[in-house]
This record gives structure tokens, C-alpha cells and sequence, in this order.
């Protein structure tokens, strides 16, 4: 069964092809890549795929392990079986597998990463007794244990309440397509006509992916072979499901949060079958190895590094990493995210987010909330020990890197330098939280050109260079990821003591309405947050014009003061942050008076207006 033929050609995968013998004489084409010598990933595709989907994610794994790519029976350069009706069960597909696996690493288990009836395929691997041993962890991607699926189900059904019911319509809805795959004829009919013609163009405008050759011209024939995989096993799986479909090796379930086939409630159980269990989700639609390539190609690298690190141990049941200690405490830190952890650590955990402004405040507080959920940090600062302390916070908080760059926002090549280099050091940002802003009071008729100059190079430039330079690296990546940009409350509440202030952040949120809807298509999101007043330390930095210096300080007091007995903690406004980013929410109020002040605005500016030309008690 495990034969092999010689080598081939490329196949379009960048790799070199073989053919192993799997069950039935089924002669299987397998793609290699990368070196022997290192551990292998094995890349299984799912409906109505071929190994092709997995190109540009073999590509980036290609120099770090050893990929390995194969067309399932029926798929591609394989060959199907000879009688189609029962030739496409799971035991058939096991006994394919373990025969690739064998001629592939005969002497170490494979790093299994399935997506859709690939994951499908891959829970009956990693939980089949037959194949312990031979897997070392398992990466599943749209696509759920039918046997999970179906115990779901029976508990649903069995308890019913509203919510179930509701949530078990729903996945019926989704699951529309297996209801047309088991009529007979008719699927093999459309594929090998109309729909296996019009198929890349549908998707293509529904997954907003490239249309660059894929999927390959054997997608007709592929399509009708792989409506077997239904008919062959659904209905007895989900009828008569297994009780001990546990999984015996570690699990990593990527969710995309988008997927018009797949509801996420079917995992909410699945920390009962799979105890080594780590979870992310992305903003993703079905076809995640095409969308979100570099995404699957660091999550792949991040969670096979661990377990063949030996610390599988380390990624924790609902998250990528511990929980970090409090600094010198030698105690576990408190949650700054509170009950959002679990979900922000799904998300964020091994990302990229960059954070200006970042050596105190809202800045600190927000690097420091995304370093608890396990993302990778990058601390910009002006302030070089600022900047370093946040760093190095991070990395106690939790996150899987924390970095410092010292850099003015408002110095253009410079913010294009710092660009660069941490696209070059450590990869393009999911997340980039343009924070850096400095404070100016007083009068319009005192504030001089030079003061106008410095707090919108600062408050506004700052955030559009990082817009800038960095929304279009997310763009031109092609997989998403968030701005976020900190505004005020004073972007729409109008000050006769803060023109140029309130100037600034009203630009700021406008500014990021205006990115939202260009970015939008692109699946890159953008989120103002307006808080209030924050007890941080750009009170005691502010200036005051207009006044003596010893007027100045006598005002910083106090407005410290006012601000310290408001007692409203920066942790707060970061958690709004992480919030925001996860709902994608457009413009984010914070705090109880914030929100009433936004909604006087909309309901009767005129008060706002009359509330404006009083001076504050500060």
C-alpha cells in the first residue's frame, strides 16, 4: 500500500511530485518541498479542492519545515477509485493517509493541517486509534468531526431550549449545499457544466480572492468524484456518531468568523473532545488558505515549533499562552481584558500590532492589554526608556515578543523608516493602534502658527502617517487587519479653551470614517476611540497658553487633580480598544458621560454650542 512511484513535475505547487499507492491500488500525487531533514507539515486540501489550494501557504512554510502537499483520491493528479459509491469512506481516506505519511517521514510523526473535508479527514485521523503515533499535532480549518457534529446535534435536540433550536436552524440553513450533494446526478451534471465553468469566477467575487490560475482545470472532475465524500459518509456519521472520537494528539481550531458554510457555535463544545485544545479566529470568509496565507503560515509555524518544542503543555485550553505575572510580584498579573481574554487571545495570539505613543498612558495600557492576549508587540515611543519599559511589560504580560522603537510620529521619514523596518523584523501589523498625541489649551487669539504647528504634526500627521504607511502594507498583504486611531470626546464637543485640541481630534475621527470606507473592501478595518478624561500623565505634560508659567502648573494641578478624582484608568480605554478591534466598531465613545455627550450632540447640538462658551472649572 505504501509503494511509490518516481518523481514528477511541479504541478503548479512549486514542489517535486511522487505517486504513493493507498487503498484500492489508488495511486496518490503527492508534492514535497523544503528540506527532508526538518519536520513535516502535511497540507490536506478539502471540497472542491486540490492540493493547489495550499500554494502560497506551502510557499512560506517551505524554508522552516518539510511540506508536504496531496491530492485526494478522486482529486487533482490522483486517480479515483474504481467503483466511486463506497470508495471515498473515511476508513478508505485513513488508510491513504497513513500511507503518504509513511512514505513521507517513515521515522516521525507529521504535523497534520486540514481544511474543510481536509479538517474533516484530519479529526478522524487524530482520533482513530490507527493513527497514533503517526501524528504529532493537528491544525483543523473549517471543517468539524462529523462525529462531534453529530453528538452537537443529538444535544441540542435532546435539550432543547430557544437558543439551540436556534442554533441547529441555523447551521441547517448553512449546510444547504450537503443536502443538494447527496441527490444523485445532478451534482455530477452541474459541476461538469455551468457551475464547474462558472466556479473560479463565483469564487473569486464571494472569497474577494485573486483570480490567478486556481483552482486548476481539473476542478470539474474533482467536483463530481468529491461528492462522494458526502454521500459516502455524512448521514451514517451524523446518525450513528462515535463516543470516543477524542483526539490524541494537540489540536489548533482556526475559525473564520465569516464563514457562510460553517457556524462557530458547532466548536463550542470542543474543548470536551479535544483537551489540548488551542483556538484563533480570523475575520475571515471559508477559504482561509487563500485569503489569509501569511495568518495560516504563522499560526502553523507558532503552534509545530511548540509542540515540537515539547511545550505543547504551554498553550493553555482556551488560549496560545499563560497568563503573565505582575511584574517582580512573582503573582499572576490581574486581567486587564477581563472576560474579553479568552477571545482576544483567539484573535490576537502571535499577531503583530504596533502601538504609538506607547511608553505611558493609554499607549502602555493598550500595548499591555494585546501583550496579555498573546500578541506579538511592537512599543513606539519617542520616549526611549518609556518605550523600553512597555517592552519589557509586555513580555511579562504575556506576549509572544514585545519590542521598542524609538521614533516621532511626527517626522515623516522617520515614521517611514520605522515602517519598514518592522514589516522587514517582524512582518507586516495586523493591528496598528496610532495612539501618540500631545495636549494644548488656551485661547484661539494666543495660540501662535508654531503651536498649531506642533499639536497637529503630532495629533493629526502622526496618525496619518501611520494610516498611511502602514494600511497600505496591510493592503497590499491582502489579509486584513485594523487601524485604530485615538480621537476624543473633544472631537465633537467644541471648547472655547481647546480649538487647536479639539481641531486635531476631530480630524483624527474623520479622518478615520473617511479610511473605514475606503479600507472596508479590503477587509481592513477602523475604529476611533473617544474617551474622556483619562487619568494619565499627559495632564502633567499639557500646555496652557496665555497664561505665566507659574498660572500654567497652578492649572496642571489641578486638572490632574479633576482628572485623578474622576479615577477613570487607562486600562479601561485599552480594553475599549481590543474591543473595538474585535467587533470592528466604527467609533467607540468611552466612558458613561462620553456617551451622553455624543448623544447630545446628534439629538441637540445647540446645547453643546452653549455648553462651549463656558469656561471649565479647571
Amino acid at each position: 500500500m505504501s509503494g511509490t512511484g518516481g518523481a514528477g513535475a511541479t504541478g503548479g505547487t512549486g514542489a517535486d511530485e511522487r505517486f504513493v499507492t493507498g487503498a484500492d491500488g489508488v495511486r496518490l500525487c503527492v508534492a514535497e518541498s523544503g528540506d527532508a531533514g526538518r519536520p513535516t507539515v502535511v497540507l490536506l486540501h478539502g471540497y472542491p479542492d486540490s492540493k493547489e489550494v495550499w500554494g502560497p501557504v506551502a510557499a512560506l512554510l517551505a524554508d522552516r519545515f518539510h511540506v508536504v502537499l496531496y491530492d485526494v483520491r478522486g482529486h487533482g493528479r490522483s486517480s479515483a477509485p474504481a467503483r466511486l459509491r463506497g470508495g471515498f469512506t473515511l476508513e478508505k481516506l485513513t488508510r491513504d493517509f497513513l500511507a503518504v505519511a509513511d512514505a513521507v517521514s517513515p521515522d516521525r510523526p507529521v504535523h497534520l493541517v486540514g481544511h474543510d473535508w481536509g479538517s474533516v479527514q484530519g479529526w478522524e485521523f487524530a482520533t482513530v486509534p490507527a493513527t497514533e503515533g503517526r501524528i504529532a499535532s493537528f491544525t483543523s480549518v473549517s471543517g468539524p468531526c462529523l462525529d462531534h457534529f453529530g453528538h452537537w446535534i443529538r444535544r441540542r435536540v435532546r435539550r432543547p431550549t430557544p437558543r439551540r433550536a436556534a442554533q441547529v436552524l441555523g447551521q441547517g440553513v448553512k449546510s444547504w449545499y450537503v443536502y443538494a450533494l447527496h441527490t444523485p446526478v445532478l451534482p455530477e451534471l452541474a459541476w461538469r457544466g455551468p457551475l464547474g465553468r462558472q466556479w473560479p469566477k463565483l469564487l473569486a467575487r464571494a472569497e474577494k480572492l485573486p483570480f490567478d490560475g486556481y483552482p486548476t482545470p481539473s476542478l470539474p472532475r474533482d467536483a463530481a468524484h468529491g461528492a462522494w465524500l458526502y454521500r459516502d459518509n455524512v448521514r451514517q456519521r451524523l446518525g450513528h456518531p462515535r463516543e470516543d472520537a477524542y483526539a490524541h494528539v494537540p489540536v489548533q481550531l482556526v475559525t473564520p468568523t465569516e464563514d457562510a458554510f460553517l457556524s462557530e457555535r458547532l466548536y463550542d463544545d470542543l474543548e470536551h473532545w479535544a483537551p489540548r485544545l488551542t483556538r484563533r479566529t480570523v475575520p475571515a470568509k471559508h477559504w482561509v488558505p487563500r485569503s489569509r496565507p501569511q495568518h495560516m503560515a504563522d499560526w502553523i509555524t507558532e503552534f509545530v515549533t511548540a509542540v515540537e518544542a515539547g511545550g505543547a503543555g504551554e498553550v493553555t485550553a482556551g488560549g496560545q499562552a499563560k497568563a503573565g505575572r505582575g511584574p517582580g510580584s512573582g503573582e499572576p498579573a490581574r486581567s486587564a481584558l477581563g472576560r474579553r481574554l479568552p477571545a482576544a487571545r483567539e484573535r490576537f495570539a502571535g499577531q503583530v500590532v504596533v502601538v504609538t505613543g506607547a511608553a505611558s498612558g493609554i499607549g502602555r495600557a493598550t500595548a499591555l492589554a494585546f501583550a496579555e492576549a498573546g500578541a506579538r508587540v511592537v512599543a513606539v515611543d519617542r520616549d526611549a526608556p518609556g518605550a523600553a519599559r512597555t517592552a519589557e511589560l509586555a513580555r511579562a504580560a504575556g506576549a509572544a515578543g514585545a519590542w521598542a522603537e524609538v521614533v516621532d510620529v511626527s517626522d515623516a521619514a522617520a515614521m517611514e523608516e520605522l515602517a519598514a523596518g518592522v514589516r522587514e523584523r517582524y512582518g507586516v501589523p495586523d493591528v496598528v493602534v496610532n495612539n501618540a498625541g500631545i495636549g494644548l489649551a488656551g485661547r484661539f487669539l494666543d495660540t501662535s502658527p508654531e503651536d498649531w504647528k506642533q499639536v497637529l504634526d503630532v495629533n493629526v500627521w502622526g496618525v496619518i502617517h501611520g494610516c498611511r504607511l502602514f494600511g497600505r502594507q496591510m493592503a497590499e498583504r491582502g489579509e486584513g487587519g485594523h487601524i485604530v486611531n485615538t480621537a476624543s470626546a473633544a472631537a465633537f464637543l467644541p471648547s472655547r479653551t481647546l480649538p487647536a485640541y479639539s481641531t486635531s481630534k476631530a480630524a483624527v475621527l474623520m479622518l478615520s470614517e473617511c479610511l473605514r470606507a475606503e479600507l472596508a473592501p479590503l477587509g481592513i478595518g477602523v475604529s476611533a476611540i473617544c474617551p474622556g478624561p483619562v487619568n494619565t500623565p499627559i495632564t502633567g505634560s499639557a500646555r496652557h497658553l496665555g497664561v505665566t508659567s507659574q498660572e500654567q502648573e497652578r492649572r496642571r494641578a489641578r486638572t490632574a487633580r479633576f482628572y485623578r478624582m474622576r479615577n477613570y484608568p487607562p486600562q479601561k480605554v485599552a480594553r475599549a480598544v481590543v474591543t473595538a478591534v474585535l467587533r470592528d466598531t466604527a467609533v467607540v465613545p468611552v466612558m458613561p458621560e462620553v456617551r451622553a455627550v455624543r448623544l447630545l450632540t446628534r439629538l441637540a447640538p445647540g446645547v453643546t454650542r452653549t455648553l462651549a462658551r463656558i469656561d471649565p472649572p479647571l
